[in-house]
């Protein structure tokens, strides 16, 4: 029973080996991750498809890269895809570095991209779109900007190549709509080096054409992207905005938009469609003349009824006006006939006169009781005055009686203020130094001012001497001073 195992089968030897040699998913996914990071960094060149990102969550792109024949997962992590210059969108050609990577839960394996750019087309219209930004910008593409162009333009200059099918389906166009619009061509070179060059030398003088043209078709066929790059170019897209004559462009194709195509003054999806938005049918152009025409025709009928009904309701008031206003003039003229200054000159100046004497009797009668009424006033005021000074004796005695009592009164105070004076002044007159000085004596004034001591003065000074009545200079000769006198309380 030994060489038995528990399902009955025969143990196979050899199977049991392998599975002894045999490594675990884990083992065998660690050593293709080992293998991987042994790959160095790769410069991979493809097309973006599937592209997903930024996550909402963790902020990765998710997509993958393909060429003809092959197609790989890739991710590019936050941080690096916050470093990007543009916006990765599928479609894009682009050039990734970065390396292989193993996600182990799944064994699946992805391209970790930390760097990429644009390559061949790509960068390209990468260049455009920056350049279009920066023109936006500016205002260059604001509608507010661009001017209006006539429906209907009688002269036409065409700036493109006149070595191409463009130039003859232009004037095929514009002959077949409306044979009346005149066609001036300008030649010049619309790809290859050198174009923009004279794209703008062909505006100039297309603008510079006497009299202006209208309006200008800057126009070229279909081509790849990089045969249409001479319209993205910065000078061109500057000369097309500060032409002064109104441009209209047709370049390429219905998706093809160029840097011209933004500022210019209209925008047309191919050649022959901006040749036919400037030239209307002339078959639309008869229908449109004959509808207004007819329009027309029916305003002025109905603004000739209009302004002869007004016309006639100005006549009728006009003339009720003027009647009205000679009945006015009329009433006036007979009223002023009826005038009595006007029948009867004379009748003005007696009324006058008439007025003047009975002014003058008034005034004479009013003067006369102005008098009386003063005299009867003035009758009574002697015999007031009279009344009034017999009353003053009284008032005249007692002052004489106060003024005789303010005398005395005065005299009594000045007689004691008197005194008191000459006491003061008898006072004054015995301490005066004049007084001392009349008695014979001197004071003697130094350079200092009054000198109390012979020992202020040195013999050759000179000094003042005052008396009584008057002074002395004199010079010092020489000096003498009194012996001192013993102190009784040293003794």
């Amino acid at each position: 029973m030994s060489g038995w195992n528990l399902t009955g089968r025969v143990p196979d030897t050899a199977t049991e080996a392998a599975a002894d040699d045999a490594l675990s998913v884990s083992q065998a996914v660690e050593l293709a991750a080992n293998a991987l990071d042994a790959i160095p960094q790769l410069v991979v060149l493809g097309e973006v498809t599937g592209f997903r990102g930024p996550n909402a969550r963790s902020g990765h792109c998710y997509f993958q890269i393909k060429d003809d024949s092959c197609a790989i997962d890739c991710i590019i992590w936050r941080g690096s895809y916050a470093k990007r210059t543009f916006d990765l969108r599928d479609g894009m050609q682009v050039i990734f570095t970065g390396g292989f990577n193993l996600y182990k839960a799944t064994g699946r394996m992805s391209f970790v991209a930390r760097s990429f750019t644009l390559a061949g087309e790509g960068m390209l219209r990468q260049q455009v779109a920056a350049l279009a930004d920066k023109l936006r910008r500016e205002g260059l593409m604001e509608a507010s900007r661009k001017r209006h162009i006539p429906v209907f333009c009688s002269r036409v200059a065409v700036v493109t190549s006149l070595s191409g099918a463009v130039i003859d389906d232009v004037k095929r166009t514009l002959r077949r709509r409306n044979p009346l619009v005149e066609i001036i061509c300008v030649g010049s070179k619309v790809q290859g080096e050198g174009a923009p060059a004279e794209l703008i030398e062909g505006l100039a003088r297309a603008a510079a054409i006497e009299p202006a043209p209208d309006c200008i078709l800057l126009v070229r066929g279909g081509g790849s992207f990089e045969d249409l790059m001479t319209f993205n170019d910065e000078q061109l897209a500057r000369a097309v905005a500060a032409c002064p004559v109104p441009v209209v462009t047709g370049i390429g194709h219905e998706p093809d938009n160029s840097i011209c195509d933004m500022v210019s003054d209209r925008r047309c999806s191919t050649p022959t469609a901006a040749a036919e938005s400037v030239a209307p049918a002339i078959g639309d152009l008869v229908d449109v003349l004959d509808a207004r025409e007819r329009r027309m025709a029916v305003a002025m009928s109905g603004a000739v009824r209009t302004r002869a009904s007004d016309l006639s309701a100005l006549g009728e008031r006009a003339a009720r006006a003027m009647r009205a206003r000679l009945e006015r003039s009329a009433l006036a003229l007979r009223a002023a006939a009826d005038r009595p200054c006007l029948a009867d000159p004379a009748w003005m100046v007696e009324r006058r006169r008439s007025d003047l004497e009975q002014t003058a009797e008034r005034m004479a009668s009013a003067v006369e009781r102005s008098h009386r009424r003063f005299a009867d006033a003035f009758e009574p005021l002697p015999a007031r005055l009279a009344g009034s000074v017999s009353g003053l004796a009284p008032k005249h005695r007692e002052l004489e009686l106060a003024a005789s009592r303010l005398q005395r009164e005065g005299r009594a105070l000045l007689a004691i203020r008197q005194a008191d004076v000459a006491r003061a002044a008898a006072s004054l007159d015995a301490l005066s130094p004049l007084k001392v000085l009349a008695r014979g004596y001197s004071i003697a004034y130094g350079a200092d001012g009054v000198a109390t001591s012979a020992a202020r003065f040195e013999p050759g000074d000179t000094m003042r001497v005052r008396f009584a009545d008057g002074s002395v200079t004199a010079q010092v000769e020489r000096t003498e001073l009194a012996e001192p006198k013993p102190d009784p309380s040293r003794a």
